[in-house]
Formats: C-alpha cells, sequence, structure tokens
C-alpha cells in the first residue's frame, strides 16, 4: 500500500520568505501579510487542501551581514518587516477546524515558564492543534536586540536547549495532574490544589500558570541537520524539517534520523517549491514569468545571513572557502557538496532561479506528482513543506491540481481525521508517549 504524502505549507509572517523578489509580481499579494483576512483566507485554502498544517518560520533579527548592513534585506524585503507569528494562530484557527500550526520559537531569548503558558494557551485556543518548531537561533543580530554582543557558539546552543526543554516538559507534563481541575460549582473547587505541584528546572521554581491543554507539550518539530543538531531531534524531535539538499543526501540524513530516534517514530518533510501548471507548457511559462521578479540581491542577503558569510566581499569568480560558521552549520556542508570545496558567487547566483537557493519542481500536475513520490520512495521521506511563490495562487494551484492528482493515486487523504494535530500526524494519543523524555516527567 502506498505510503500517504504529508504537506505543509511553509510559510512567514512577512512579504519575502524563501523566494525573494516575488512580492514585485502584479499577482501577489503577500504585501498584505499584516490583514487578517489575508491570513484566515490562507487558512481556509489549506483546509480545502487537506493540507497537514501550516509551518511559520520566525526570525529575531535583521539579516545585516551581506554587505555589513541590512539595507538589502530591507530594500527586498527579506522576511522584514516581520510580524510575531503567534498572534496570527488564533484568527487562523477560528475558521478551521483541522488544519495544525506549526510555530516557529527561539528558546535561546526565552524563558520556561512564560514561553510554556503562550503554548499552552494556543493548545486550547486551537482545541490542540498547535505545534512547536524548536529553534536555537542563527544571528548574531538577534542576539544584539535581546542584549548580548553576539549569539553563542552552534553547539553551546544546542547544550544550552537541553535544561530549557526538560524545563517546559515539567511545566506542561507534571505540573497539573489530569484530574485537577474539578470545576464543582456546588463544591466551590475549581482546582484541587493536592492536584497541583511545583516544578523546578532551567533556574525555574513554578507552577504551570495554565490548566492541562489536550496536547499538553505541543508536536515538535526541529530541523537541524547538523551533527549535534541532529542529536537533538533524535531526543526531542517527532517532525524533522530538512532543507537545501540533494535527494540522496536526505536520504542519508533521514536514515540515520530513524536509526538514533528509534523506537520512536519520527516524520521528515523536505522543503520543496512548486510551479504548477495545467500543461507542462504552462508550467514552463509560469516559471519564465515569476523569473522575471526573481530578486538576486535578496537571495544573496538571505544566503549570507543563513551561512554567516558576507558574500558581498567577494568579487564573482573569487573561491569562496568556509571552514566553519555558527550561523546554520548544515548549509555550509551543503553547499559544499553542490559546488564543491571553494565555490564562487557567481555559482551561487546562477542557481537562484526563484531568488533563492531552492530549485522548483515545475510541472504539470502528473509530473509533480511524479516527483514528490520519487522523493518518498528514494529518500523516505514523509511530506513537503511547501513554500511559496506567488500568493495565493501558487497555493490554489496545489489544491486545485495537485491534490486531486495525488488523491487519484492513493498517495494524499481523501478526509481530515478527527482529533489532535499529534493524533492525526501519528494515528496515536494526543500526548506524547514512552521514551520521549517530556512522557517521564509525568
Amino acid at each position: 500500500m502506498p505510503r500517504e504524502i504529508r504537506l505543509n505549507a511553509f510559510d512567514m509572517a512577512c512579504v519575502g520568505h524563501i523566494q525573494h523578489g516575488m512580492w514585485t509580481h502584479p499577482r501577489d499579494r503577500s504585501a498584505d501579510y499584516n490583514r487578517l483576512p489575508y491570513w484566515t483566507g490562507l487558512a481556509r485554502t489549506l483546509e480545502r487542501g487537506l493540507f497537514d498544517g501550516l509551518f511559520l518560520a520566525d526570525v529575531l533579527g535583521v539579516y545585516d551581514v551581506f554587505g555589513a548592513n541590512a539595507d538589502a534585506a530591507l530594500r527586498q524585503a527579506v522576511q522584514v518587516p516581520l510580524l510575531d507569528p503567534m498572534l496570527l494562530v488564533p484568527a487562523m484557527a477560528a475558521v478551521t477546524e483541522h488544519l495544525g500550526f506549526g510555530v516557529t520559537c527561539n528558546l535561546s531569548y526565552e524563558t520556561p515558564a512564560l514561553f510554556a503558558r503562550r503554548m499552552s494557551t494556543l493548545d486550547h485556543l486551537t482545541a490542540g492543534r498547535i505545534g512547536w518548531n524548536i529553534v536555537t537561533g542563527y544571528l548574531d543580530s538577534a542576539a544584539r536586540a535581546m542584549g548580548q554582543a553576539r549569539q553563542v557558539a552552534h553547539d553551546d546552543r544546542y547544550d544550552a536547549a537541553e535544561p530549557f526543554m526538560d524545563a517546559v516538559y515539567a511545566l506542561w507534563e507534571a505540573s497539573w495532574a489530569d484530574d485537577a481541575v474539578q470545576r464543582d460549582r456546588a463544591g466551590g473547587v475549581f482546582t484541587d490544589p493536592s492536584r497541583v505541584r511545583e516544578v523546578q528546572g532551567a533556574g525555574m521554581a513554578a507552577i504551570h500558570l495554565c490548566e492541562p491543554s489536550p496536547q499538553r507539550t505541543p508536536v515538535l518539530y526541529q530541523a537541524g541537520a547538523s551533527p549535534r543538531g541532529r542529536a537533538f531531534a533524535a531526543r526531542h524531535a517527532e517532525c524533522v524539517f530538512a532543507n537545501g539538499m540533494a535527494r540522496a543526501d536526505v536520504g542519508r540524513l533521514v536514515a540515520d534520523l530513524r536509526a538514533r530516534a528509534a523506537p520512536r517514530r519520527v516524520q521528515v518533510f523536505v522543503g520543496a517549491t512548486v510551479v504548477l501548471g495545467r500543461t507542462p507548457a504552462e508550467a514552463r511559462d509560469l516559471l519564465e514569468d515569476y523569473r522575471r521578479h526573481a530578486s538576486v540581491e535578496g537571495a544573496m542577503a538571505h544566503a549570507s545571513a543563513s551561512l554567516g558569510v558576507d558574500f558581498a566581499r567577494f568579487a564573482p569568480d573569487e573561491p569562496i572557502a568556509v571552514e566553519r560558521s555558527d550561523a546554520i552549520a548544515s548549509n555550509v556542508e551543503s553547499m559544499r557538496r553542490q559546488f564543491g570545496a571553494d565555490w564562487t558567487r557567481r555559482r551561487m547566483e546562477e542557481s537562484f532561479i526563484l531568488g533563492s537557493r531552492q530549485r522548483p519542481i515545475v510541472g504539470d500536475a502528473a509530473g509533480v506528482a511524479d516527483e514528490l513520490a520519487a522523493w518518498v520512495a528514494e529518500a523516505d521521506v514523509d511530506g513537503f513543506n511547501l513554500s511559496r511563490t506567488v500568493m495565493p495562487e501558487c497555493l490554489d494551484s496545489v489544491v486545485d491540481l495537485l491534490v486531486p492528482e495525488l488523491q487519484r493515486r492513493g498517495l494524499y487523504k481523501q478526509a481530515h481525521a478527527a482529533g489532535s494535530y499529534r493524533h492525526k500526524l501519528f494515528g496515536a494519543g494526543d500526548r506524547l508517549a514512552p521514551p520521549h523524555p517530556a512522557a517521564l516527567r509525568r
């Protein structure tokens, strides 16, 4: 029996997310990102297309590595201006019943008690449809915004994340017993104090401020592909986001993650961009239309920040040798594999087809379905995080053209499953089960 493909929309509460320059296309509506109808309309489209979730990226700084300033990022709307994604979720949840929401939040600049309350609040308000993409950050500009000289070294950020994770697990899973909330009007007891306890961790001693939410611990996403990131994912993540790698490299990553996490089951989503037409020729024409709006400057500003390298310092054909970065370490390794040990700025720029390093999948529904199915078969991935191009037509085409083709092949669900986000993804209970460390905190 073929494996069902899972789909998330990959987005961000900003104008330019991954494919830079698309906001200049006359049909693009991403500049309406600061109006609720933009987001509620997106949520309704994804619900109609039976998407599993909306994966919302986030950063806490600006991309100021390219040219040693933020000018290019500001000029090209490269993930700035940027809203708080958490505040969008309740509005989208109110117009949907099944869509999950994976929200990125950087634990390096959070306190466990306040963060745990925000996530529990969202889990209540969405009726158990919230997930958390765990990140530790990669921008020095974010560290400076939080009063630090620069970010902590790459592996040290993961080391610091461990006590934070233990603290939030304790708050979500151990502070309130299942039967703590009585709601006893006659007896005048809302909560039984004997069934609530103070928990400790990461320098904190606190009673969780929220009563138990449907999932307690949100669905846990993580995107680390470095050796230290994989170790963290194997311990904590339920879903892993892989991006920026060739199919064979993703296959090796997936095999490694599954072996590390065993016996726990993890799902792996790979980043993808699709350009869909009703015919292959129409898709190719659409790609050329989009390419006229791609921003090389925006793509270079994004790449400089995510690799921790100021590419403005290099002449077009000057070899770029990078030994180590405290930004996204796996991105540097990916570039080496793609372009060789000493790649050049010109070769990078030539790869920016739609304003990013992500090569689009272009074709009609049958052709794109073939490509996605090949990824599942050859790299053992579970699904895809689909980044946007021109909004909203790029997602409308997925829902109207690609989803029916996948359904026809038996590769996509015919209806939403009932239950929480975790239940929909894994077909088990609402809560994490042993041997996950969150379950062991009970």
